[in-house]
């Protein structure tokens, strides 16, 4: 007889485990949550998304301030403070994960801290900090352990000079040189945090440009003004040998060009992506499926073992907290018997908080025409925009791809100015299934920066007024 009974077990209370564990109990389900940490929110909230914009808000306010006489204010000497910045993200962190807890309690959620593992399917052994066990036993189980920092074979983090993502945000001091591995969302988002903190920062990525999974022209956009920020670029570039000399990390690697390229920094941040976290957590005792690295699923996030799902970072959509937390609400509602409708992978937002912002979501114009449409593009630069030249942000661009045959919006793609939030319009859009003319005719307000939209979407019809 087990010590505990639930309807549903979720382990791990990240973005997917949390917010499926609040909509199991708005749906009358009796469920429990099983965390290793000390606090909820996972590595979203605890080392992940909502510290590291933190961060990157005190390094918008730092150049902000810094460039203050332009419009008026005259700040003086401007300086960082970094014990208050991550004073500032702590209290962030720690508000976010006590309003977790609050959602808890709330929806009666019941949360035990401790290492989940599954004996048999509808059986889960609770190793508790104290190394004390109990057993719950549940009709449905949800797997939501998320991913840890992936590292090389050749260049493993020690946390003193060759630091992971969880390292890097708890450094005391600003490295006077930094070095990036790796040009995706994480290395890009600390390099522009560490660049304006003061940091030399030199970014060195494998693959031929920077933000890779990114439209191509916003790759370049980035590129371009990263490089006017004094960020050195290497793209293409193999790092072969990373060596600790005292206080000097010295790199070496070679690019496509067959040319040596070395790198000294005073930290290297190893930002290569993420590993899913399966070791321990009892899967051998099921008939739940891996490949490549992966949990197979349906669309309804179950595995091949009855009563057992998985979403998150354990399965093969996006590894992004919004995607977790959607996958969370299909589970559930699928245990609970309603039929919840299934993610389209081709609709799920992409966002990148370095300075230019990218926000995008659906098709670029290269995929787009690998699939067969006969595609048309609008470009509208933010440097044509009243407000951009107000915020003193004039970088970037929208970009629109459509379908030539039905006009309809395929993909929208924002470097620039808040484009994170921009992309707000272009999400709803393309849920709608939006032509590019329904776009045309709505007002946008003026001044602001969605306006750049609205022109963008007059460019895919050749007829953007101001330019």
């Amino acid at each position: 007889m087990a010590d505990l009974q639930h309807d549903l077990v979720i382990i791990g209370a990240g973005p997917g485990g949390y917010v499926a564990a609040i909509r199991a109990g708005q749906l009358g389900l009796n469920v429990c949550v099983i965390e290793k940490d000390a606090a909820l929110g996972g590595t979203c909230l605890q080392r992940g998304c909502i510290p590291t914009k933190a961060l990157l808000h005190t390094a918008d306010l730092l150049q902000h301030a810094r460039e203050g006489a332009k419009v008026g204010v005259v700040c003086g000497e401007v300086t960082l403070d970094l014990k208050a910045a991550h004073d500032h993200k702590r209290r962030v962190v720690t508000k976010s994960s006590k309003g977790v807890e609050f959602l808890f309690r709330k929806n009666k959620v019941t949360w035990l801290q401790g290492t989940g593992r599954v004996l048999k399917p509808g059986l889960v052994e609770v190793t508790k900090a104290d190394g004390a066990k109990v057993t719950v036993e549940c009709k449905h189980l949800i797997l939501a352990t998320g991913s840890r920092c992936g590292e090389l074979p050749h260049i493993v983090p020690d946390g003193e000079r060759i630091l992971n993502s969880d390292h890097i945000l708890e450094l005391a001091e600003v490295p006077p040189r930094l070095a990036v591995l790796g040009a995706g969302a994480v290395g890009m988002e600390f390099a522009s945090i560490f660049a304006r903190f003061g940091s030399q920062v030199t970014v060195i990525e494998l693959l031929d440009r920077v933000l890779p999974i990114e439209d191509a022209d916003v790759s370049a956009e980035v590129a371009k003004s990263f490089r006017k920020q004094g960020i050195a670029l290497h793209t293409g570039t193999r790092v072969e040998e990373v060596k600790v000399d005292g206080q000097v990390v010295r790199c070496r690697g070679v690019n496509g060009k067959g040319e040596a390229v070395e790198v000294e920094a005073d930290r290297l941040l190893v930002a290569v992506g993420r590993v899913a976290v399966f070791k321990g957590i009892g899967l051998e005792s099921t008939r739940v499926q891996i490949e490549r690295g992966r949990i197979v699923v349906d669309e309804y996030c179950r595995t091949h073992e009855s009563g057992i799902y998985a979403i998150g970072d354990l399965i093969g959509t996006p590894w992004l907290a919004h995607v977790a937390s959607m996958e969370g609400v299909i589970a559930v509602e699928h245990i609970a018997g309603l039929t919840p409708r299934p993610i389209d992978l081709r609709r799920i937002p992409s966002c990148t908080y370095c300075n230019p912002e990218v926000g995008s979501i659906g098709l670029t114009a290269e995929q787009a025409k690998e699939k067969g449409y006969d595609v048309k593009v609008g470009t509208f630069p933010f440097s044509a925009i009243a407000k951009s030249s107000i915020l003193g942000e004039s970088v970037g661009f929208v970009k629109i791809v459509a379908d030539s045959k039905y006009d309809e919006i395929l993909g929208v793609h924002i470097v620039g100015p808040h484009a994170t939030e921009l992309l707000a319009e272009a999400e709803a859009a393309l849920a709608g299934e939006l032509t590019v003319e329904e776009l045309i005719h709505t007002i946008h307000a003026h001044p602001t920066l969605h306006e750049a939209i609205h022109e963008a979407a007059e460019a895919v019809h050749g007829a953007a007024i101001h330019i």
